[in-house]
């Protein structure tokens, strides 16, 4: 039986094709496997680390240091296998999702050099473990990527910033709810021993809020380059929930420095405004991507 001539060809450069993409997925999902059991090692050697006393605590903080910069590493170079593409910056939903919670672990691990945020790594290093799997299993979600430019560039730096700062936030915001509620009850237990002082609690919150509201600004003031047409970019929604959220913090902080405002206000309206961001941010984008087939930035 005979073939046209392209035929073979053909078949063998579907083939070699097929077999980079099967390959390079098993790479990139062993990568993320291993990510997933990083996080989640160093998640509970930083429960048991602050479940013990001092001495405990001191011997395992090595340990704890290199799992979870192992942790961030890898999970770093498989958002640049997955994001960093020939075609441009693949901004997918669960490509950003992963990427957001990378940027919180990444800050978290930096922070808690200097200021007291171990303890939101019990929530912040399973989230990121959580994250991390998705755009690796269904990498059809991925849109067509977004053409590279610097504008683009720091405009989705200062973004993913801006949401990564405010989620480490909206944790210390939970475990501030947590913290006010056992003392409002009168009941010093479970984990209020390993927690810091309220008010040192309440310092961190608003300084966590004050940076993310900043680069906000920032994403809101350089976002305006790509809005040519709101409407035809889909960028509606996201930029009038964006407003609300920006409109809302700047309440917070505002009220924090008029007010001296505190506790349970500040948790609510700290909460409230992440959660109107976070409909910005992935709200949208959910219903854009996995509902309508659209992106922000139709190509």
């Amino acid at each position: 039986m005979r073939y046209p001539g392209s035929f073979v060809p053909g078949v063998l450069c579907v083939a070699a094709e097929c077999w980079h993409h099967s390959s390079m997925h098993s790479w990139t999902l062993a990568l993320a496997l291993t990510s997933v059991a990083l996080y989640i090692a160093a998640a509970v050697v930083l429960g048991r680390r602050l479940s013990t006393w001092r001495e405990s605590q001191q011997e395992a903080a090595p340990k704890l240091s290199i799992i979870a910069f192992l942790a961030v590493a890898l999970h770093g170079a498989l958002l640049y296998a997955l994001v960093v593409t020939g075609d441009g910056l693949s901004l997918g939903f669960f490509d950003v999702a992963s990427l957001v919670a990378w940027v919180a672990a990444l800050l978290l691990i930096i922070g808690a050099l200097r200021r007291p945020l171990d303890n939101l790594g019990l929530l912040v290093l399973p989230l990121a473990a959580l994250l991390i799997l998705p755009s690796v299993i269904w990498p059809e979600s991925r849109p067509i990527g977004v053409e590279r430019n610097l504008g683009t560039e720091v405009h989705v730096l200062v973004s993913v910033l801006a949401f990564a700062l405010l989620t480490i936030a909206a944790c210390q915001s939970l475990l501030l709810a947590y913290q006010e509620r056992r003392l409002s009850h009168k009941r010093p237990g479970g984990l209020m021993h390993i927690l810091p002082p309220l008010k040192i609690q309440e310092e961190l919150l608003f300084q966590l809020i004050a940076l993310g509201f900043f680069l906000l600004t920032l994403s809101l003031a350089t976002g305006v380059a790509f809005v040519a047409d709101m409407l035809a970019q889909h960028l509606a929604h996201k930029t009038v929930l964006s407003v609300i959220a920006w409109l809302i913090f700047a309440v917070l902080l505002w009220g924090r420095w008029r007010h001296g405002w505190r506790g349970r206000t500040a948790v609510r309206l700290s909460l409230t405004g992440f959660i109107v961001l976070g409909l910005a941010y992935f709200g949208s984008k959910l219903v854009l991507e996995i509902f309508l087939q659209r992106h922000w930035f139709p190509g």
